[in-house]
């Protein structure tokens, strides 16, 4: 290369040191046993809907709550790893809730910089694959963290797909993107905050791989990647 070309740019990638980071694994494990708290109706915002819910769970029976928390708890260790404070919804996965009004208030308390609310589908057995779930705006409630959300939620679905090969959902969304306005966890988010349906417990190839522990860890750096972009 002559004197005079240009270096080729360097991608500077964002740092997540001093970025606090909400981590809200889905449902509990406990959940089952405690109908009486877990379906509560709670205000949404637009609405009223159950406290929580028990999730899934694969053909085997490993349950989605077993399966978010264990997600949580290596991408908590990543993302300390690199300086970033984390805060969890839960503490546990022999507990109840806590109901999805709460979980959007622990992000709110702790004005996260960004929030991501980890999941396993439980749709037919013929779907597969990922999707993101980004808010819609609820009047009154999170118009001023929507854009914010849609850029946290590309980022971390391209740096999912890249990370771990799932494919984007087949069964629900475009691009593995989907917007909603049901779901109390977004509408009452202040901060940025997206669900991670990161594949299909009830599809036998998805649930394979999500069984894995392997196949966790890379979830979990997965996510590190895309927040990191986010941040860049």
């Amino acid at each position: 290369m002559s004197s005079s070309a240009a270096a080729a740019p360097q991608r500077v990638e964002g740092s997540l040191r001093g970025k606090v980071i909400l981590i809200d694994p889905g449902h509990n494990g406990g959940n089952a046993r405690h109908p009486e708290i877990i379906n509560r109706q709670v205000d949404i915002g637009n609405g009223r809907k159950e406290c929580d819910t028990t999730g899934t769970a694969t053909n085997a029976g490993y349950s989605e709550a077993a399966f978010t928390w264990d997600v949580s708890e290596r991408l908590t260790k990543l993302l300390r790893a690199k300086g970033a404070k984390v805060v969890l919804t839960r503490t546990g996965n022999s507990g109840v809730g806590p109901c999805i009004t709460e979980r959007a208030a622990i992000g709110n308390k702790a004005k996260a910089d960004a929030a991501i609310s980890v999941h396993a589908d439980g749709a037919p057995s013929s779907g597969h694959g990922f999707h993101i779930i980004e808010p819609l705006p609820v009047k009154g409630q999170n118009s001023t963290m929507v854009p914010a959300s849609r850029k946290l939620g590309r980022a971390i679905r391209d740096a999912y797909r890249s990370g771990t090969g799932m494919p984007y959902s087949n069964y629900i969304g475009k691009n593995a993107l989907d917007a909603r306005d049901d779901l109390g966890g977004l509408n009452l988010s202040t901060v940025p905050k997206i669900f991670v349906e990161t594949g299909n417990m009830r599809h036998r190839g998805d649930a394979a791989k999500l069984s894995s522990g392997a196949f966790r860890q890379r979830i979990a750096e997965s996510f590190v990647a895309g927040l990191t972009t986010y941040f860049g």
